[in-house]
């Protein structure tokens, strides 16, 4: 695990890790996928990102960017994923918008699922069916991109994209499943925040894999998987 002093810090490595990995990326094979994640604390390695320092050290004429999961929102809702993205990165940086792919529940969100796995299938078409890069973040109750603890979409062999539901909320959920998350080159999950200590520790031990805890079914079949927070969720004093 790799931690760093707080979540200015750890949002710059991040963004550091995008530069440098989307610039081997395009080297090997001309292109560079970036999966996003929702929530607050990714926020600000976009706004990074989208910064002087950053924007130019990256190749956004060939960056594909797509999205997790995303919630059954209107894209304008202030709870979408894709909002807080182009707010806060997307509307600030020269990505050919056709090759921006968000996650819309226009209609059910099983149609939505549907859609958004035919689009991924389009992109990769014959290439192997590995993302460059995704970032992810971290539930209190171990929950990571929507795959919450209980959740079908843990248990699925074969769909790239599942409907997830949180059971807290009044609307339905579209998300990656494990089965097309490990199989990228990159997997980041960025934690921050005290309360996030008691999951981080439960998440990254050793033990065999729990269910109960999606994110320790993250696990790359063949890429690597970094680990960044800050000392208040790894809790360093």
């Amino acid at each position: 695990m790799n931690v760093l002093p707080d979540l200015e810090s750890m949002s710059r490595a991040a963004a550091e890790l995008v530069v440098n990995h989307s610039t081997k990326a395009i080297e090997a094979r001309g292109r560079f996928s970036l999966v996003l994640a929702g929530g607050g604390t990714p926020r600000r390695t976009y706004e990074h990102l989208a910064s002087g320092q950053f924007r130019s050290r990256v190749n956004w004429g060939k960056t594909h960017i797509f999205w997790g999961d995303e919630r059954c929102v209107p894209p304008d809702d202030q709870r979408s994923n894709e909002r807080m993205a182009r707010e806060a990165m997307l509307d600030h940086v020269s990505v050919p918008p056709d090759q921006i792919v968000p996650i819309r529940c226009a209609g059910s969100a099983q149609q939505a699922a549907d859609v958004y796995e035919t689009k991924l299938k389009t992109y990769f078409g014959n290439r192997a069916a590995d993302f460059d890069m995704i970032l992810l973040g971290l539930g209190t109750d171990g929950h990571t991109s929507s795959l919450f603890p209980g959740s079908n979409a843990l248990e699925e062999k074969k769909r790239w994209v599942a409907v997830a539901h949180s059971g807290k909320e009044d609307f339905e959920r579209v998300s990656l499943t494990p089965v097309i998350i490990n199989r990228a080159k990159l997997i980041v999950f960025l934690v921050a925040g005290r309360e996030k200590q008691k999951i981080l520790r439960e998440v990254t031990a050793k033990e065999t894999v729990d269910h109960q805890l999606p994110g320790r079914l993250i696990r790359p079949a063949n890429g690597q998987l970094v680990w960044l927070a800050d000392k208040e969720a790894a809790g360093i004093a």
